[in-house]
């Protein structure tokens, strides 16, 4: 990111579909319109399009990927997956090593966003020296409430110009209770 100063990257913790994903977009762009990137672009990644099936490749592959998101935001979803349970990976850790150099050497270009579950999230940085230096801010993503989800429903319903029935909302608010009990 532009202008030195502190890291601008980030750990994003918590349970899917808490919104990791769309928040990394809304800090790229809102990174980009401060001027902090040049860009302000997402682009994607997980284990797979890092890691490579052959030694020697895998710095390849992540370089490559870093390198696409120059400007902008490299989002690393499930970062933990790159040195799995045990951290003997050799190809993930080869991956998470690269990764940690160049973010090191694109810091004034680049903004990373690693994520996943909170848990995972806390082991990987406490099984990786220096991972929280270079990504100092943690955000925790709670779980929404069955309110909160009710809300986001309508919201989705009105924007095709629906409105739920008394029946249907009350059909919905049932389903997270549900799905606790599974």
């Amino acid at each position: 990111a532009a202008g030195g100063g502190a890291t601008l990257h980030m750990v994003f913790q918590g349970n899917p579909g808490t919104g990791k994903t769309t928040i990394a977009r809304v800090v790229a762009e809102l990174l980009k319109s401060l001027g902090l990137l040049r860009t302000g672009h997402l682009v994607e990644a997980d284990r797979s399009s890092l890691v490579a099936g052959y030694s020697g490749q895998t710095a390849l592959k992540t370089k490559a990927v870093v390198e696409s998101a120059l400007g902008g935001v490299l989002f690393v979803d499930e970062a933990y997956a790159l040195v799995g349970e045990d951290g003997k990976d050799s190809f993930g850790r080869e991956a998470l090593d690269t990764l940690i150099k160049l973010v090191e050497d694109y810091r004034m270009d680049l903004v990373v966003i690693i994520a996943g579950y909170s848990a995972e999230m806390a082991k990987l940085l406490d099984a990786n020296p220096g991972l929280r230096s270079r990504f100092p801010t943690v955000l925790e993503f709670n779980d929404y409430s069955t309110d909160e989800l009710m809300e986001i429903a309508d919201r989705m319903l009105l924007e095709d110009a629906l409105v739920a029935s008394a029946a249907a909302s009350n059909r919905l608010k049932e389903l997270p209770a549900n799905l606790g009990a599974g």
